[in-house]
């Protein structure tokens, strides 16, 4: 963590959380919090709860929550440093400097130069795009039926047919020749010098998820090759850790993100309403590229080229995004090419019906294996079943792979019954035994019951910073190390000490010590998580009675396995607990 503790609370506590998120989300009041639309999900009826008491959030539809630092880092995708940084900014507090080594500080100060490149060369090919010479590209633009607003949106631009024009320019603006080599958008030869990398070509910014410009993309004005260009990479432009249109797909809020081949692809389906559009830039689908995309959806819709090289490249991500942890889908996008022939020529509404009748990979898969056999011969379509079933074992479910056996054989004809055992058959042939469901670590009987322990420790915690009286109840019998769960043990005893030092609990300080994401995500949940409401007085001091002798017995029954039999001064005191813990009587007093 960049900066002191108690520098952290006062930024959090000087930007009212309620202000903070009024910018971005429309809140109404009731009662005591304000409610909105949950701007990490979509949904139709307000579940997103804002607490001024508290100052938190948290939304009832999707589980997101935190304080003011954790909405801008989920929202605007800040780092915490950087994040701090804006609400001290908005709120007037002055951050010291962080000390960095030079070379870290050469580095740094080397980027926001990089940066300060790029987003000049954007305003640049941006106003070349409105003057005569650029005059072909805008028109080449508005062919591909893009509307003025669109070209705006993306920062569109063009490049002149002079060779040294960006160069020119940049270096009038005070830039070195070094550092313009580092930017990537010129080549240096030695017959004709430093020279721009891009010229007579239509200008496709590149932006990272923070709307930075890092980087461009060129479609060459008439026939000259290479057709599309890229920028190399630099030390702001990694095209394996980027996606084309992310800048703006991450706050659709769609619940999926649409990965597509090309620029163009993206900007018609942004301009057709379909935002979660992105595209990889001029590379095959990369591992990192996977790993960002499920930071902002759990599903993903394949839509590539239909031709042989769009279906190959749909077949390589198909793999890449399964180890991401994401669920895919196929659109279908014959009998047109791509999803900016689709649009133009059938429309959105046909658009979001492919997307509603897209398939899963796996069915995808096995629709392009089977372009390889010809179904009328018995023999090949015996073979198209053996290899069909190889990749049936691929599911370790059996439920799962059940459901798709029954896909398949109606689909192909064939019986139930009569593929599911060739799976069954083959299965013991390659590995020795049929497929089995994946093996579980414990009983569901434990589970269960590991379950239930966490819920009720989550409970106690909830009682603690819902009510001071039950606090001071809870404190007098259970201690941090009570608690079996390793993040409900680090809670409790943060509000112990946040009592004992400060004589009130602040849960919002609490999450700022949470560097973890996930971790921040179920503090705020154990924050905001609805107490069941009891009529009389009697009923709430047996309610928590029960939860606090469980929780208490479970932590002595743990202690009673770890005690050394030879320690006898330990045992003695374990069995002295346990009598008083038999006496337990809450009163709310």
């Amino acid at each position: 963590m960049y900066y002191a503790e108690e520098l952290i609370e006062e930024v959090r506590s000087r930007n009212d959380i309620v202000d903070v998120i009024s910018g971005y989300v429309r809140l109404q009041r009731k009662g005591s919090s304000y409610f909105g639309l949950c701007p990490f999900h979509s949904e139709k009826s307000p579940s997103f709860s804002v607490s001024p008491g508290k100052q938190m959030y948290y939304c009832f539809g999707c589980g997101a929550g935190g304080n003011v630092f954790t909405f801008l880092m989920e929202y605007e995708n800040y780092t915490f440093p950087e994040a701090v940084k804006v609400l001290a900014d908005r709120s007037g507090v002055d951050l010291p400097e962080v000390e960095y080594s030079e070379e870290a500080r050469l580095q740094a100060d080397l980027k926001s130069r990089l940066l300060e490149i790029q987003k000049k060369a954007a305003k640049y090919y941006y106003y070349q795009l409105r003057q005569p010479k650029g005059r072909v590209g805008y028109e080449y633009l508005k062919n591909r039926a893009l509307t003025d607003e669109t070209i705006q949106k993306f920062g569109l631009g063009y490049s002149g047919q002079q060779t040294k024009e960006l160069y020119q320019y940049l270096k009038h603006e005070g830039y070195s020749d070094a550092l313009l080599k580092e930017s990537g958008l010129f080549s240096m030869d030695e017959r004709s010098g430093v020279y721009d990398k891009f010229w007579n070509r239509v200008m496709f910014p590149i932006m990272d998820a923070n709307h930075r410009v890092i980087g461009f993309g060129g479609r060459v004005m008439g026939d000259a090759k290479p057709k599309y260009l890229n920028s190399p990479e630099t030390k702001i432009f990694d095209k394996s850790r980027n996606l084309y249109g992310l800048n703006f797909a991450r706050s659709s809020r769609k619940g999926n993100l649409i990965i597509c081949e090309g620029y163009m692809d993206v900007i018609a389906l942004h301009q057709a309403g379909f935002s979660q559009a992105v595209a990889s830039l001029g590379t095959a689908l990369t591992t990192q590229q996977a790993i960002l995309m499920k930071r902002y959806a759990d599903e993903v819709l394949v839509t590539y080229d239909s031709d042989e090289a769009g279906t190959k490249a749909a077949l390589r991500a198909i793999p890449i995004l399964k180890e991401a942890g994401l669920t895919m889908r196929v659109i279908n996008m014959k009998p047109y090419k791509d999803p900016d022939e689709f649009i133009k020529n059938m429309g959105r509404e046909a658009f979001q019906q492919r997307i509603d009748e897209a398939q899963s990979s796996f069915l995808f898969e096995v629709e392009v294996l089977e372009r390889q056999y010809n179904l009328k011969d018995p023999a090949q379509k015996t073979a198209f079943f053996d290899e069909t079933s190889k990749k049936l074992l691929g599911f370790s479910d059996e439920i799962e792979r059940n459901n798709y056996i029954e896909a398949i054989a109606a689909k192909y004809g064939t019986g139930y019954e009569a593929l599911r055992r060739k799976v069954n058959q083959l299965g013991l042939s390659l590995g020795g035994q049929a497929p089995s469901p994946r093996p579980r670590d414990v009983s569901s009987a434990k589970k269960e019951k590991d379950e239930g322990t966490a819920a009720s420790q989550k409970l106690l915690l909830t009682w603690m910073i819902s009510d001071e009286q039950y606090s001071r109840v809870i404190r007098r019998y259970i201690r941090p190390e009570d608690f079996s769960v390793p993040l409900y043990a680090e809670i409790a005893r943060m509000l112990y000490e946040q009592q004992d030092q400060q004589g009130k609990l602040n849960p919002a300080g609490i999450l700022s010590r949470f560097e973890n994401a996930e971790e921040q995500r179920e503090a705020a949940a154990v924050f905001n998580a609805q107490l069941k409401q009891v009529e009389t007085r009697e009923e709430n001091e047996k309610a928590l009675q029960e939860t606090i002798y469980k929780i208490r017995q479970e932590a002595l029954n743990r202690r009673g396995k770890e005690l050394a039999p030879t320690d006898m001064a330990g045992l003695q005191k374990l069995i002295q607990e346990r009598r008083e813990l038999q006496k337990l009587h809450i009163s709310l007093d």
